[in-house]
């Protein structure tokens, strides 16, 4: 079995969240997921679990950060072109995220990146496969 990423946000509003993600293009899984938790489907190995603030801090056991006033984590997806980072960009403004930072064109690599409405900061990213590879 692949190993697999789970990554875990707390939420404000758990609907919203999931109506944002769903307007980015992401299913959820209707296995892992009840009225506190829903499970965000990334690919076939990456998850991403958004969890109610009381439901994120029985796991957690600590405070959990405002993150539209501290950074805690930022979050890099990979798209297949600079115009599919420019339609996921422009898909996150229209359901309430704001830029965070303008694009940046490397030449191998293109980013955005945006704030959801809980201020989580999303990266979107092309990379050039060649930058991969060993010099």
């Amino acid at each position: 079995m692949p190993q697999m990423i789970f990554v875990n946000l707390p939420v404000a509003d758990l609907e919203r969240s999931k109506a944002f993600f769903a307007g980015l293009g992401f299913g959820f899984s209707r296995r892992l997921g009840d009225t506190t938790t829903a499970c965000m489907v990334v690919s076939d190995t990456i998850f991403v679990m958004l969890l109610t603030h009381a439901r994120y801090r029985q796991f957690a056991g600590k405070e959990i950060a405002d993150a539209t006033k501290v950074s805690e984590t930022m979050i890099c997806l990979s798209r297949d072109s600079c115009a599919e980072v420019d339609a996921m960009m422009e898909a996150a403004l229209k359901g309430g995220a704001t830029e965070s930072r303008t694009a940046e064109d490397l030449g191998f690599m293109y980013h955005r990146a945006f704030d959801d409405p809980d201020g989580h900061t999303w990266e979107v990213m092309w990379l050039d496969p060649a930058a991969m590879q060993p010099a």
